[in-house]
């Protein structure tokens, strides 16, 4: 079991780790998700010890592998580590690769080492290549050595850096198929990915990590399609995000106007969606909501998902409950609802903005 306690790593200029808390139980395969940027990569290197944390603790079967007198060797033994740039000895044939470290670090006899790596090449499809140099062989296959080469130790848990993210689209399913197949072994397994649908395929657990922290932890099924947290569901659904806050009926409408079109421009969202965002956005805020404007300020958010071609406009305000439906201008009303696929409203008294309306966009 690893046990991650208030984990950061820092640097001059970027603090990628803040504040990092998670069990990883024994037989736990577990893909790490995010956006670039987020750590996920950091992490794996912290919990290997090829980057020492700055602060916090992280416990290994209940040994601190930070403490300052702990030899990271013993930890090292114990995981091994599959590299997004493989990581090969250019010099060496694929089986001399493999059987390096069993024979370096182990002790392991030549003749072991041998037997030990040509069952693993065969494990992952590369027996026929034992004899090549890593330059004779395709991304894909590099990385199935470089599998097999962290298979040799025996490691108890695996971590796995993007382990498709430098290769042809082509070469990523084999590789893919070498790692379902490992899952299967029951050895705890954590892999940073940015593929998805793999990521729900092979894993019993996700870490959506945002902000420098594990900022969603659950089973593919809640991450993917009941996610809690917002910014979790906005990575998930690939949404494209615009936030407004408009604060005083003194408000620059011109140039929310603008903001939207250059949204719209960089998301490539078609003309008629754009039309309709921004007459969601008028003539609510502007007609039906003036009255509310001139008391509580309203926050506006505009999400585009092209992989749907679908847009949300949702508005959210204080106050006491007011439904644009019961508001005085019936015409602005009837105009938005004729123009939009849905209009809904809500009213959550325990919600710091109560009032809720969301506007699905016709395409």
């Amino acid at each position: 079991m690893i046990e991650l306690v208030h984990v950061e790593k820092k640097y001059d200029r970027a603090t990628p780790l803040k504040d990092v808390n998670a069990v990883i139980h024994d037989g736990d395969v577990i893909s790490v998700i995010g956006p670039s940027g987020t750590g996920k990569s950091t992490l794996l290197r912290c919990i290997n010890m090829l980057e020492k944390p700055t602060a916090g603790r992280i416990l290994l079967d209940g040994e601190d592998i930070t403490a300052p007198k702990y030899d990271v060797t013993q930890a090292r033994r114990r995981m091994g580590m599959v590299f997004q740039s493989f990581n090969l000895f250019e010099h060496l044939t694929v089986i001399e690769n493999v059987m390096l470290a069993p024979m370096d670090i182990l002790k392991k006899s030549r003749e072991e080492a041998y037997e030990i790596g040509m069952a693993l090449l065969k494990r992952v499809g590369m027996a026929d290549r034992e004899m090549q140099y890593p330059d004779q062989l395709s991304g894909g296959q590099k990385q199935r050595v470089a599998i097999a080469r962290t298979l040799a130790m025996d490691p108890e848990v695996i971590l796995l850096d993007e382990p498709t993210s430098a290769l042809d689209p082509n070469m990523v399913e084999e590789v893919e198929a070498v790692i379902r197949d490992l899952a299967k072994s029951g050895k705890t397994m954590l892999i940073v990915t940015h593929e998805m649908k793999f990521a729900r395929a092979i894993s019993n657990r996700v870490f959506y990590m945002d902000q420098g922290l594990i900022y969603e932890d659950g089973t593919p099924e809640q991450i993917f399609d009941h996610p809690e947290k917002e910014r979790t569901r906005r990575f998930i659904q690939r949404l494209k995000v615009l936030e407004l806050n408009v604060d005083s009926p003194e408000y620059d409408f011109l140039e929310a106007g603008a903001q939207i079109d250059r949204y719209c421009q960089k998301n490539d969202i078609p003309p008629r969606t754009k039309y309709r965002i921004r007459l969601a956005f008028e003539e609510l805020v502007q007609q039906l909501l003036q009255e509310v404007l001139s008391k509580e300020p309203i926050h506006v958010t505009v999400e585009y998902t092209g992989e749907e071609a679908h847009s949300t406009v949702t508005v959210s305000y204080g106050g006491p409950k007011f439904d644009p439906a019961e508001g005085e201008n019936e015409l602005s009303y009837k105009v938005l609802k004729a123009s939009m696929e849905e209009l809904t409203y809500e009213y959550d008294p325990e919600a710091e903005t109560p009032n809720i309306v969301r506007v699905q966009i016709r395409e």
